[in-house]
């Protein structure tokens, strides 16, 4: 298990990259964590490889401090973002770098023999003799990520490892990803930008902004139940629908549609409803064509995402989305009856805590 405890991150120009860090991390899980650049989840990497040091908090392998431990005694294996191969070296060799060098260094045979045994795990075997200039970067990622197994790290680090490769060559190495960690059974935490990376392979993920962790959930759930307005904004692709809207008696009212309270499932509520203010959230894909909508409204865009389509409407003067199927048959300038599902609705206030 990991322990990271109240884990901060102060530079010396007084910028507080982390603020607080509090997580647990089971053994053989696959956590991501994930936001937008800046927001401090390759600081809280970098601090539990040991290359950077916190200003304050403790991190704990198994019940043990690593802070002020050295990198290599961490029992870590770090995938870089670059690959960090080295180019006169041969795949085999750069696989077996690692454990021919430093006090614990093997016997050349001996490392030999394990990088093989790693190789065929990853199904690399057939790269053996090549150089790093002459494979595709997936083989390339393939390598690195073979190199930081071989030592049997208790824990690896991954550093947005697919980012610079394609778009289907990212699909294919991020299934290969979970398919091997969940097979040896090693604990890793996956540095990731990107949504739909992280809620493909994850266990579970942290969302993070500005050094402060937003949700730490399993996937699904920063999608479904999202903690705040910044996950709901995050998570989901189109980005959720926000509107402002203002309570007068059990009706929420904005300037081309209102909403009833009364149609609210009670249960989801968080608390009492104290502000006249709200901001309603609804995804493009709880919009439903009715008979009996909430408004009326134009397509003004429309774009093709395979089985789905996404049309553009303006609505309280401002452009939104709904998602409707491929085959709907609706072009640009044709009228939409516009509905919702009330059990999807989501309602935060302006400081962006969710109330329903």
């Amino acid at each position: 298990m990991i322990e990271i405890e109240n884990l901060r991150k102060v530079y010396d120009n007084k910028y507080e990259a982390l603020k607080s860090i509090n997580l647990n991390i089971n053994k053989s899980e696959l956590v991501c964590l994930l936001g937008p650049s800046g927001c401090g989840k390759t600081t809280i990497l970098n601090i539990v490889a040991g290359l950077l040091d916190p200003t304050s908090g403790d991190i704990r392998f198994d019940g043990k401090s690593i802070i002020g431990m050295h990198p290599k005694d961490r029992d870590i294996g770090l995938v870089f973002q670059n690959y960090a191969l080295y180019p006169h070296m041969s795949v085999i060799d750069n696989i077996m770098f690692p454990l021919v060098v430093g006090s614990n260094k093997l016997p050349k045979e001996e490392a030999r023999k394990r990088a093989r045994e790693y190789m065929k795990i990853t199904k690399i075997e057939a790269l053996e003799d090549k150089k790093p200039g002459s494979m595709s970067g997936g083989q390339q990622q393939r390598v690195a990520i073979t190199r930081a197994l071989v030592q049997n790290p208790k824990i690896l680090l991954l550093d947005e490892p697919l980012s610079n490769l394609d778009a289907r060559l990212r699909l294919q190495i991020r299934e290969e990803i979970r398919s091997l960690v969940k097979r040896i059974n090693i604990t890793t935490i996956f540095v990731t930008h990107d949504q739909e990376e992280a809620l493909s392979i994850s266990d579970r993920i942290v969302l993070m902004d500005q050094g402060i962790v937003q949700q730490f959930d399993r996937p699904q759930n920063l999608y479904l139940e999202p903690a705040n307005l910044f996950v709901a904004k995050f998570m989901g692709n189109p980005i959720i629908n926000t509107f402002e809207m203002t309570r007068q008696g059990s009706m929420l009212v904005s300037p081309d549609f209102t909403l009833d309270l009364e149609k609210f499932d009670k249960e989801r509520f968080k608390g009492s409803i104290e502000h006249d203010k709200l901001i309603v959230g609804i995804r493009p894909e709880y919009f439903t064509l009715t008979h009996n909508p909430i408004f009326k409204t134009k397509v003004t865009v429309k774009e093709l995402i395979g089985k789905d389509c996404i049309l553009n409407f303006s609505i309280n003067g401002q452009s939104a989305k709904i998602i409707v199927d491929t085959h709907a048959n609706i072009e640009e300038g044709d009228d939409l009856s516009i509905g919702v599902e009330y059990d999807s609705i989501y309602l935060f206030t302006p400081e962006g805590e969710r109330v329903y």
